[in-house]
């Protein structure tokens, strides 16, 4: 069998939607080295910044590292700028539901958000709101994302900073990605785990 007999999904049988789900658990299989692809493609992002979009995303995740962070951490934070590419109206979300089925709750509500707690260091010229962020106070990652975006985000355009290589993370990369989504002892709703273990090495 090559492909599925119908024309029209409700035609579909037990066989064709058999067939179907086999194709689609083998493609899952190769998501991190989409993803990785597509994060090298960040260079023919949005420019302007003395780094690159893939250099900060580097520096980003090269930061959370130093600071001791978790996988989920690390890899959320490489990630957290991959929608500037095909969303760039709404990167954070789009990365957000990448993020989603594989990495604890924490770290998707926090990169979805980013954007808005972002605001707070340049909203004020741009004539948007600065408190933006203000919106989410109360909600039990609200600190978290504060703190990913000032140790990890804002600060991670510097061309003079030791920024690791991508090859550095494709391990990691490919660790989150195989795990099986949605599972309940990965994506733990209401879990926090902190973002910095160490002292940062500067």
């Amino acid at each position: 069998m090559d492909h599925v007999k119908f024309r029209a999904m409700k035609d579909g049988d037990a066989a064709d939607y058999t067939f179907l789900t086999e194709h689609e658990v083998e493609y899952t299989k190769g998501t991190a080295n989409r993803l990785l692809k597509a994060l090298v493609g960040l260079d023919e992002s949005l420019s302007g910044y003395q780094v690159s979009r893939l250099g900060h995303s580097l520096q980003s995740a090269t930061r959370a590292e130093r600071d001791g962070a978790d996988i989920d951490w690390i890899v959320s934070t490489l990630l957290h700028d991959i929608g500037d590419i095909f969303a760039p109206y709404n990167h954070d979300e789009y990365a957000a539901t990448i993020l989603r089925p594989f990495v604890r709750e924490q770290c998707s509500w926090v990169v979805e958000k980013h954007g808005d707690f972002q605001m707070v260091y340049y909203g004020q010229h741009v004539g948007a709101n600065p408190d933006k962020h203000e919106n989410y106070r109360g909600h039990i990652y609200f600190d978290d994302c504060a703190t990913f975006c000032e140790r990890w985000d804002q600060n991670s355009f510097d061309p003079e900073y030791d920024t690791l290589p991508i090859g550095h993370f494709e391990a990691l990369v490919q660790e989150v990605f195989a795990r099986q989504a949605y599972d309940p002892e990965v994506i733990r709703p209401g879990a926090r785990e902190p973002l910095m273990r160490q002292l940062a090495q500067l």
